[in-house]
């Protein structure tokens, strides 16, 4: 078995970083919040105070945080996992996500080195991490994806490989924007029904049995039917906006502007604007509600 350095244990990550434990690997970890990283102690991890204490001599590092300035500092910062002792040729997995850009300046970095890099986000909630059926969205060179198969096979029922480093945050932002523009359609959708006078509960019954429905349509039109906005939160609102507006900036490097996304981002950024950041992006049914009344 490897030991294997695993960098944010925040709702996905602990999981993960489980999953891989669990498979009889030998588990380092770091969390900014030493807290969130107890239950992967008591189970038999060791807790470092940095990631380059949690890296040396690791076979492989992980990496799930939550944003591009957080991968920066848990791989290059001063205390960095680059700056560990490590092997040439160490295995490098960033399932963060991340924009394009920075996942770019990382390769480089890492490569620099003489590691390997696996650009590796994934897809599916905190129950699945823990189970290890992750779908993972790889982009990476085909001789370094077979050599950390053998540590995504333990995180996921899937592996979709689409092609070189790069192209997994590509869909991974891509797909991100195709549910923050769901989310706000739906957000929007019962706000309209609600000035209808329709009950939310019968509404929402009815978007899930119908054409509209989609995974990220059912999950939310559920919460927001809900309105337990702060309880069991599996994805914010300030998360959500992260992510758009880096999949917007990827568009924008490549000479597009998606108007949806643009709506969308507007919406989020709307949430956050108001002090609801925090809670569940599901919220955005009441930012919705007010956005499209009339003045």
């Amino acid at each position: 078995m490897a030991t294997i350095a695993f960098l944010g244990t925040g709702v996905m990550g602990v999981g993960m970083a489980g999953s891989l434990m669990r498979a009889g690997h030998d588990l380092r970890v770091y969390n900014r919040t030493a807290e969130k990283a107890l239950p992967l102690v008591r189970a038999g991890a060791t807790i470092e105070l940095t990631p380059r204490a949690t890296a040396n001599g690791a076979d492989a590092i992980f990496a799930m945080v939550a944003d591009d300035e957080a991968s920066e500092d848990v791989w290059l910062g001063h205390d960095g996992a680059l700056a560990a002792d490590l092997a040439p040729g160490t295995i490098c997995v960033e399932c963060s996500t991340l924009s394009h850009a920075w996942v770019q300046q990382l390769e480089k970095a890492v490569r620099a080195d003489g590691h390997a890099y696996i650009d590796c986000p994934v897809t599916g909630y905190p129950h699945m991490a823990e189970a290890g059926e992750l779908t993972l969205l790889v982009g990476a060179d085909d001789v370094e994806l077979e050599r950390a198969r053998p540590y995504l096979d333990t995180l996921s029922t899937g592996i979709i490989h689409f092609g070189g480093v790069g192209t997994g945050t590509a869909y991974k932002l891509m797909i991100n924007l195709m549910g923050a523009v769901q989310i706000a359609a739906t957000a929007e959708g019962l706000a309209i029904a609600e000035k209808a006078g329709l009950d939310r509960d019968t509404v929402v019954d009815a978007i899930c049995k119908g054409a509209a429905a989609s995974p990220q349509v059912v999950r939310n039109a559920g919460l927001m039917a809900a309105g337990n906005f702060d309880k069991d939160v599996t994805f914010t609102g300030a998360l959500r906006l992260k992510d758009v507006r880096y999949a917007m900036a990827f568009a924008e490097a490549m000479n597009m502007n998606p108007p949806f996304g643009s709506v969308a981002a507007d919406a989020f950024s709307t949430q956050v604007e108001q002090g609801w950041g925090a809670l569940s992006e599901s919220k955005i049914v009441d930012v919705l509600a007010k956005l499209t009344e009339k003045s």
